[in-house]
C-alpha cells in the first residue's frame, strides 16, 4: 500500500530563506493545510485564554502575537499566488476559502475569553511599567479586538460575523470579476492600418503580448493591462479603435453576465454600511476614518477641496490647448475620453518637443531596477544580490538577498514585473514573512517581501522598455518594499506596511523623488542599444515638461477619491445603484466628461476586493503632501543622498512600522508637522 504524500504546506520548509515550496505546492494542498491550520491557530488562542494566571504582557499580549504561524504562512502564500498566479483552480479555491477565513477571524476577534484578558491589560496599561513597543502592541491589539466586534453583544455580534463572512465572499468575487473581464480582452491588430501612429515600442509590445496569447506572426493584441492601454490611446491615429479600447477599459465589471459587479458592489456598501451602523456609526466612512490619521470626515473633504477646483481650471486650461491642436489638424469633432491622451502626446511635442519615443530606450527595465538598488544602498546602506538558482512561483520572477552593509542578510526580495493573464492588474507590495522578533530565532525573523509590477513584456532577445511613469510605478513600489524590508520592530503586528492607511504611502510616495534625480538618471538612464547616458538636453526637456497635463492627471485621481467619500457616507441603509450614483455624483463635482476618472467603481479594486482603501482612496493625496514635505528635507541639506536625513528617514519612518504613532514618527524626521503648500506646488496648483 502507497503511503500518501505528505502534505507540503504542513511540512517544514527546508527550502532557501524558507520561502514557500512553490514546485511541490498543488493547489488541492490548501483546503486540508487551512484545516489543520486554522484548527491549531484556535487551540492555540484558547489555551492563552484559559491560563490561570492572570493576564500579563507576556503570557497574553506577546503569546497573542506569536501565535497562527501555520496559518499566517499560508494565508501569505495562498494569497500571493491567487493575486500573481492564479488558475480556475485557485480561484474556486478562493472563493470556497473566502467565508471560512472570515469565520475565523470572527472567532478570533470575538473570543470572549481572550478579549477580557486583553481588555483587563489595556485599562491598566499606564500602570503595567510596558516599554514603548509593548504599549502600542496592547493598543493596537486592543482596537482591531474592538473594531472587529468583540465589544458587540448577543444578536448584534452574531450579525456583524455574519456581515464580515458575506463582504469576504462578495470582495473575492469582486476581484475576480474584474481579472475575468481583463484577461478576456484583446484588442487585435493585424494590418498597417490598424497600426497607424503606433511608435516601434508599442508595436512590439503589443506583438509580444500576441505572441503570448498564441495568434499568428504580424498579429498584435493591445490588453487592458495599463502598459497597454495608455500607450495605445496616446499614439494610435484610429480614433474608432482607441474608443472600443477605452470603452473595454472603463466599462470592467459594468456587462451583464457572470463578470457583472454592479449588484455585487451595492452589496458590499449595503453591508458596509450594516457593519458601521453595528459600531454606532451613521455611515461606513465615519467609521473607517477614525483609526487613520485623518481622523475625520472633515479632515479628508478639507484636503480633496484644497485640490479640486484649482484642478479643474488647470485641466481646462489643458484642455483648451488639446482643441487648439485640434482646429490646427483640421479635426472638427469634440473632444472625447478616449482623444485626450492622443492630443496631449501632440500638444507635449510641440510645446516640449519631447515625445515617448524619444524616452523609453533610457528606460530598459534591467537599468532602472539597478537604479533603484543603488539608491537604497547609497541611502541605507543595502546590497541587493542576486539568486537565480533560487526559484519562485513563475520564471518571471527574480529573487534578491537583501544584505545590510555589513554583509549581514537583511531579508530577501521577490520583484515580478510583467503582466500575465493570470496576475491581477495594477502594482502592489505584500510580504511572504513580515519581519519580527518575537518567539522566532534565525531566518525565521527576518522578512521576505515582494513587489508586483505589470509592465508589458519586450519581445525575446530584447529589453522590455519603460515609459517614464512606468519607472515611477518601480519606484513606488519598491519604496514599499523597504518599508517592509527595512522594519526593526519585535512584535509582527507592527511590522513592516501594517500602519494606517493615510500613511502606508509615504515610504513608496517619498521614494518615487529619487528616479527623477537628475545625478541618478546620469548614472542609469542609458540608452539600451548605445549606452551612452540621457543628453542634458533631454533632461531639460524632461524638467520643462514635468508639471505637463498635471491638472488631467489630479482631476482624475482626485474624482475617485471624492466618489469613494461620498458613496461610504451615505446613511442609508441600502445602497444606491452604482453607476447611477457615480454618475450624478461627478455630475455635480464637474466633472469634465473628457477627462473621466481613475477608476470606476465597478472595476475600483482598491474599494471593492477588499476594504483597506474603502472611504480611503484620498490616502495617496494625504501621503503625498508627507512625501512632498517630507523631501524637502532632502532638498534642505543640499543634497538627495545627505546621509543625516536619510538615517533619519530610515530610523523614524521605515524602521519602525507601527510601533510609534505615525504623526510622531513624522515628527521625529522632519521635526514639524507637514504643511501641504510643497504638494501643491509639485502639481502645479500653487505657484513654484
Amino acid at each position: 500500500m502507497t503511503q500518501p504524500i505528505p502534505n507540503p504546506l504542513l511540512q517544514d520548509w527546508q527550502t532557501p530563506y524558507g520561502l514557500p515550496p512553490f514546485a511541490a505546492i498543488q493547489t488541492a494542498d490548501f483546503g486540508p493545510a487551512f484545516e489543520v491550520a486554522l484548527a491549531q491557530h484556535r487551540a492555540e488562542l484558547d489555551a492563552i485564554a484559559a491560563q490561570a494566571e492572570a493576564p500579563t504582557f507576556a503570557n497574553t499580549l506577546a503569546s497573542f502575537d506569536r501565535s497562527g504561524q501555520l496559518l499566517g504562512r499560508l494565508e501569505t502564500v495562498f494569497h500571493a499566488l491567487a493575486a500573481s498566479a492564479t488558475s480556475p483552480e485557485l480561484q474556486l479555491v478562493q472563493r470556497a476559502l473566502a467565508a471560512p477565513l472570515a469565520a475565523h477571524n470572527n472567532a478570533v476577534y470575538m473570543h470572549q475569553a481572550l478579549f477580557r484578558r486583553v481588555d483587563a491589560l489595556y485599562q491598566e496599561r499606564q500602570a503595567l511599567g510596558l516599554k514603548a513597543q509593548e504599549l502600542r502592541l496592547l493598543e493596537r491589539v486592543h482596537l482591531d479586538f474592538v473594531r472587529a466586534g468583540a465589544k458587540l453583544a448577543g444578536v448584534a455580534q452574531a450579525r456583524y460575523a455574519q456581515v464580515m463572512e458575506r463582504l469576504a465572499e462578495l470582495n473575492t468575487q469582486f476581484a475576480q470579476n474584474v481579472l475575468a473581464d481583463e484577461s478576456a480582452y484583446r484588442l487585435v491588430l493585424r494590418s498597417e492600418a490598424e497600426l497607424a501612429g503606433l511608435p516601434d515600442f508599442v508595436r512590439a509590445s503589443a506583438a509580444q503580448a500576441a505572441a503570448e496569447r498564441g495568434l499568428g506572426a504580424g498579429d498584435h493584441v493591445v490588453t487592458l493591462s495599463r502598459s497597454h492601454i495608455v500607450p495605445f490611446l496616446t499614439f494610435s491615429e484610429r480614433r474608432d479603435l482607441r474608443e472600443q479600447a477605452w470603452r473595454a477599459w472603463t466599462s470592467r465589471g459594468e456587462a451583464a453576465g457572470p463578470t457583472d459587479n454592479r449588484a455585487i458592489a451595492q452589496e458590499i456598501l449595503t453591508l458596509r454600511n450594516e457593519q458601521a451602523r453595528l459600531h454606532g456609526h451613521s455611515c461606513f466612512a465615519d467609521f473607517a476614518l477614525t483609526d487613520t490619521m485623518a481622523g475625520s470626515h472633515a479632515a479628508v473633504t478639507d484636503l480633496l477641496s484644497k485640490v479640486w477646483q484649482p484642478a479643474l481650471a488647470a485641466a481646462d486650461g489643458e484642455r483648451q490647448a488639446l482643441q487648439a491642436m485640434m482646429s490646427s489638424l483640421g479635426h472638427d469633432f469634440a473632444l472625447e475620453a478616449w482623444d485626450w491622451r492622443y492630443y496631449a502626446e501632440k500638444v507635449r511635442l510641440a510645446r516640449y518637443d519631447l515625445q515617448a519615443a524619444e524616452i523609453k530606450p533610457y528606460f530598459p527595465l534591467d537599468a532602472m531596477v539597478a537604479a533603484a538598488f543603488d539608491c537604497a544602498q547609497r541611502l541605507f546602506g543595502l546590497r541587493f544580490v542576486a539568486k537565480p538558482e533560487v526559484a519562485a512561483y513563475h520564471p518571471d520572477v527574480k529573487v534578491y538577498e537583501v544584505q545590510n552593509g555589513d554583509g549581514s542578510v537583511r531579508g530577501l526580495f521577490l520583484q515580478d514585473n510583467f503582466a500575465r493573464t493570470t496576475k491581477r492588474s495594477g502594482a502592489w507590495m505584500n510580504a511572504l514573512r513580515w519581519q519580527a522578533r518575537n518567539g522566532r530565532v534565525g531566518e525565521q525573523c527576518l522578512p521576505i517581501i515582494q513587489n508586483n509590477n505589470n509592465f508589458a513584456k519586450g519581445a525575446p532577445g530584447e529589453p522590455t522598455l519603460l515609459s517614464f511613469d512606468d519607472a515611477r510605478t518601480l519606484f513606488h513600489e519598491f519604496g514599499h518594499g523597504l518599508h517592509g524590508l527595512l522594519s526593526d520592530v519585535e512584535f509582527e503586528r507592527l511590522s513592516g506596511t501594517q500602519v494606517l492607511r493615510d500613511f502606508v504611502e509615504l515610504p513608496s510616495q517619498i521614494f518615487e523623488h529619487w528616479m527623477s534625480e537628475p545625478e541618478v538618471l546620469k548614472k542609469h538612464a542609458r540608452h539600451y542599444q548605445t549606452g551612452a547616458p540621457i543628453p542634458d538636453a533631454l533632461l531639460a526637456k524632461l524638467k520643462a515638461a514635468e508639471l505637463f497635463n498635471q491638472g488631467y492627471e489630479t482631476v482624475r485621481y482626485t474624482a475617485s477619491a471624492l466618489v469613494d467619500l461620498a458613496i461610504h457616507s451615505l446613511p442609508d441603509a441600502v445602497a444606491p445603484e452604482v453607476v447611477e450614483f457615480e454618475a450624478k455624483t461627478m455630475a455635480a463635482y464637474g466633472l469634465p466628461t473628457a477627462i473621466g476618472m481613475n477608476h470606476r467603481l465597478t472595476h475600483f479594486q482598491h474599494l471593492f476586493s477588499g476594504s483597506s482603501y474603502a472611504s480611503g482612496y484620498y490616502v495617496y493625496m494625504w501621503a503625498e503632501v508627507l512625501d512632498c514635505d517630507g523631501h524637502g528635507a532632502f532638498v534642505e541639506a543640499g543634497s538627495a543622498f545627505d546621509p543625516q536625513v536619510a538615517a533619519r528617514l530610515r530610523d523614524c519612518i521605515l524602521s519602525t512600522g507601527n510601533s510609534v504613532e505615525p504623526g510622531a514618527a513624522f515628527r521625529a524626521f522632519r521635526g514639524r508637522d507637514a504643511v501641504v503648500e510643497p504638494m501643491l506646488k509639485s502639481r502645479g496648483l500653487l505657484p513654484a
